[in-house]
This record gives C-alpha cells, structure tokens and sequence, in this order.
C-alpha cells in the first residue's frame, strides 16, 4: 500500500506545485484543469482554468493536489505532509525554502530524535514536518 497526500488549494495550486517541483524536485506529471472535462459545466466560470487536479513524482513518493472552489474550500489544518531525509543540510535547506514567505512553526535544529527537525507553513497555507539526519550521540 501507499499512502499520498493530498493538498486542497484555494486556487494557487499551480504556482504552489510550480514551486514545490523546484524546491523537492521530481517531475510534475499532471497539471489537468476543469477547461475541456466534463467538470467544467459544474465550476464558476472563472474557475475553469483553476486546477482539477495535479501530481508531482518525487520517485517513490507522489504529491498530489487540486484548487477547491470557494464553496468547497476548507482551511488546511492538523495535518502535516512530513519529509524525511537521511542528510540533515538537505533537510535544512529544504525546510529554509519551504518556509520563505510562510510561518515556522517550530524551527529545524537538532532534537533527541534526529539532527535536525522543524514544522512549517509554507506560503500556500500547507503544513510540512522536516524530519533529516540521526540525531547525535
């Protein structure tokens, strides 16, 4: 089994996958908005361009999202998508980009459980745990 977060956007899905493509890498194998489905007759008209739904390949690892019409659209909150790394510098350097423009919640340092840890979120309104690196003896 394999489990993929799924992250609900109030209409910037794209910039944000445009942006987490570059900060994660991977590839962006789906970007599919309503224009031209059958769901377009079912979404404001100034939806239509909006995205239905997107997924980003992270190799073993897929992230997917989608804007949600206002009507739908609920606050992201209580979850957390949580990346994991065995090197504590990508892992800050990560966490650094992630954070630009959004809101640290705990800053990654060292913890009892691993050299580096921190919990963020990101400008798009996503909440991500950074988690890099065995923690020192």
């Amino acid at each position: 089994m394999r489990v993929n977060p799924y992250l609900f956007f109030s209409g910037n899905c794209e910039e944000a996958f445009t942006f987490y493509q570059k900060v994660l890498g991977g590839k962006i194998t789906a970007m599919m908005k309503h224009r031209g489905t059958e769901a377009e007759a079912y979404v404001p008209a100034e939806w239509v361009d909006k995205v239905m739904h997107a997924a980003l390949d992270l190799g073993e690892d897929i992230l997917m999202g989608s804007d949600s019409p206002p009507d739908h659209q609920e606050p992201m909150q209580s979850v957390y998508v949580s990346l994991q790394f065995a090197d504590a510098d990508e892992g800050k350097r990560i966490f650094d980009a992630l954070a630009e423009g959004g809101t640290v919640k705990m800053p990654f340092s060292p913890t009892f459980f691993s050299a580096g840890f921190g919990m963020l979120v990101d400008k798009f309104g996503a909440r991500w745990m950074v988690n890099a690196g065995e923690p020192s003896s």
